[in-house]
């Protein structure tokens, strides 16, 4: 009889794969596509007997969905859900070839290995494990590796639930990334980062009009002055801060962790504790504001008629409209601005089922564990699937080391996620199918 293969034989293997292929995704199609990734996604699924489709959205830009049945179809299915596309990196800043998926100082380094391989491959090897041994699920699963997250989902996941809802029939809940990973607070315990909210996107163009001239005159109508002034004015602006409840219940959970008392009229007091992660953390604070790009003229003599910027906008949950009430104010009336993407900021409560299902996985598999919810500075394909009504959280669980700047890796040159890490969240991660 042959050696019963388990996932976690089998996850490092997966995410290496994955790495080798390379799903560069620069926002404008010239990238390779997620084609040969969901390809191979299908291939290790179609080995286990579970049939998937694929979507191609734009010629390359593809997307896999699998249905696996469980025990009770009269349950509300469950959603799984990571991304194949990666941001793109420069092989010559990095330790190790960045699409070599090697195996170095007990890790696998390699773009993706964090954001969202390592997912992906966990999902591949416990669907496998689990496929293998004929263990269905208590409800029905809906697996689906998505295209396009790097760049806001638009061939990807807000394509599938604009052309196929039909794919999520049942899913009242999703689970994907950017939660569940490992913070190690004193006592050798380890807060885990269960992921409820996110802030929601505001990627904005800006643009002033004004008089085209020659760069020799005295020319008070020119708009690259116009646009530079508002740029300054929105990238100096530092909003107030707004304790959310998933922020609150985050500081105050990590404080009582750290032994520092919670001052609501000082959260950041909190954050010094945090090490690399108070970035991330500190940016849940408040809404933020960041100018990216500047563009104007032609001619160093010419003054031009148009002046274009682009800022990058992250507004808490509640706090949109007061966000973009005080984006206008901030630009005047000289300037006006169109969204490059606009996306709603998400917010559930960290309660339920699914929610004790995480928690006692995670506890199983590691007695220190303290889990807790947090919200995301950034954005996921959850803001898609928000959309059909289901209730989206961030669990991909990993144990990590307490010196590795885990918030570093994401779009980070020398991005790796730690073998052990990979191992335990393929563990975790099968439990919590048993209890979801």
């Amino acid at each position: 009889m042959a050696d019963r293969i388990t996932a976690e034989d089998e996850v490092v293997r997966l995410c290496q794969e994955l790495i080798r292929i390379d799903t560069s995704n620069p926002g404008d199609h010239s990238g390779p596509g997620e084609r040969v990734a969901a390809e191979y996604v299908a291939e290790q699924l179609a080995e286990v007997g579970l049939e998937a489709r694929l979507f191609e959205s734009h010629p390359g830009r593809t997307s896999l969905v699998a249905r696996i049945e469980g025990e009770d179809r009269s349950r509300d299915a469950l959603l799984l859900h990571g991304h194949l596309d990666v941001v793109p990196a420069r092989a010559a800043d990095w330790a190790h070839d960045p699409f070599g998926g090697e195996i170095a100082d007990g890790c696998v380094w390699g773009r993706g290995a964090v954001d969202m391989k390592d997912m992906d491959a966990m999902i591949l090897a416990v669907v496998r494990q689990r496929l293998r041994e004929g263990r269905r699920p208590p409800r029905d699963v809906v697996l689906a590796f998505l295209a396009d997250e790097e760049a806001g989902g638009y061939w990807g996941a807000q394509w599938l639930v604009a052309e196929h809802p039909e794919l999520f029939e049942g899913c009242t809940e999703a689970v994907g990334e950017v939660g569940g990973f490992s913070l190690t607070v004193p006592g050798d315990r380890r807060l885990y980062l269960i992921e409820t909210a996110e802030k929601g996107i505001a990627w904005m163009n800006l643009t002033a009009s004004g008089t085209a001239g020659h760069g020799s005159m005295v020319h008070p109508d020119n708009a690259v002055t116009a646009l530079a002034e508002a740029v300054a004015r929105l990238g100096r602006h530092e909003f107030p801060i707004r304790l959310t409840k998933t922020v609150r219940a985050f500081l105050e959970r990590a404080c009582e962790a750290y032994g520092v008392e919670f001052d609501p009229d000082d959260p950041e007091r909190c954050l010094t504790e945090l090490g690399p992660l108070a970035r991330m953390i500190g940016a849940t604070l408040r809404n933020t504001l960041n100018p990216t790009r500047l563009d104007a003229g032609y001619k160093t003599n010419v003054i031009p008629q148009e002046a274009t910027a682009q800022v990058d906008g992250r507004f808490l949950p509640g706090y949109g409209e007061e966000f973009l009430a005080t984006v206008d104010e901030l630009l005047g009336p000289d300037v006006t601005r169109d969204f490059v993407h606009h996306d709603d900021a998400i917010e559930y409560d960290y309660e339920g089922a699914l929610v004790d299902a995480m928690e006692q996985s995670l506890a199983a598999e590691d007695p220190g564990a303290l889990p807790v919810p947090y919200c995301l500075s950034g954005g996921t394909d959850a803001k898609a699937f928000a959309r059909l009504g289901m209730r989206c959280y961030g669990f991909a669980p990993l144990r990590l080391p307490a010196d590795l700047d885990f918030s570093g890796m994401f779009h980070g040159v020398d991005e790796r996620v730690p073998v052990d890490g990979l191992r335990f969240g393929a563990r975790v991660l099968d439990r919590f199918l048993d209890l979801a």
